[in-house]
């Protein structure tokens, strides 16, 4: 496998900003490490990384470059900063970012795979609400998206959170006093509106652990999946906020793709 800095200027948000990109490499001496090149264009994980966090964050923190090895996709892992993946109030585009230049911007980059079928979107916390947003709101994008002890109800969170906390002062400058339960940020309506677009939704994992400050929004999000009938897998167990959980936690979704190889 391959690890790739990249360092661009964003169109749409004005700045230059990064991206840190794993791409398949066909190998057969590489010491512990058995890889396939996937094909001419990749199959693509995107992975989202949490609030405190940056595009540099899955690959310091876990073995996600030993982890899709075998499988041979790419995973474009773009910095969204403390952003919550939202065309912000006072600040950057990042929704805009996220669901439309930074893909056109990576596939003009590297060989990556144009296909639905070919595309999966996948993050913690921050970015576990962040890929399941991009999932819902353009689910023609992915056939697959993942969530990791996800901030689900953003509406709760938002309304619940001390305006002082460094998550409070973020919400300020994202939302401002934006009305955020009902909207297109919110992703229990957006599931409420899923099956009323035509499109067809994504299969969903999502994974929590209980004792994750996390778990009760989650919870909420699992039962309106179940009373709207989309496709999904949940998984709770115990854990907390943890790179310990999320590095198991990336494994299973990796295996419950279940990507075949391609030589």
């Amino acid at each position: 496998m391959a690890r790739i800095q990249c360092d661009f200027f964003s169109e749409t948000l004005g700045i230059s900003t990064s991206m840190t990109v794993i791409l398949p490499q066909q190998t057969s001496s590489q010491i512990g490490m058995s890889s396939v090149s996937g094909g001419n264009k990749h199959r693509t994980l995107y992975l989202l990384h949490g609030f405190s966090d940056d595009d540099t964050i899955w690959s310091r923190r876990t073995s996600v470059e030993r982890y899709v090895a075998e499988s041979g996709i790419a995973v474009v892992m773009p910095n969204a900063h403390t952003s919550f993946y939202t065309d912000m109030e006072y600040g950057g585009a990042y929704w805009t970012f996220l669901s439309e230049e930074l893909p056109a911007l990576a596939r003009s980059f590297f060989p990556l795979s144009h296909a639905r079928e070919d595309n999966y979107v996948a993050g913690l916390s921050m970015g576990g609400y962040g890929a399941f947003k991009w999932a819902l709101r353009r689910p023609e994008m992915f056939a697959a998206a993942g969530s990791f002890s996800g901030a689900l109800d953003i509406a709760g969170l938002v309304n619940n959170t001390e305006k002082a906390s460094p998550i409070g002062r973020a919400f300020q400058l994202i939302f401002c006093d934006k009305d955020v339960k009902g909207s297109a940020d919110d992703l229990l309506a957006l599931v409420d509106q899923a099956k009323l677009t035509g499109a067809e939704v994504p299969r969903l994992y999502q994974s929590c652990g209980t004792e994750d400050f996390l778990y009760e929004g989650n919870v909420l999000f699992r039962d309106k999946c179940v009373e709207r009938g989309l496709d999904l897998s949940y998984d709770e167990g115990p854990g907390g906020h943890t790179w310990t959980y999320w590095d198991d936690h990336i494994q299973l979704f990796l295996k419950w793709l279940q990507i075949e190889k391609r030589n």
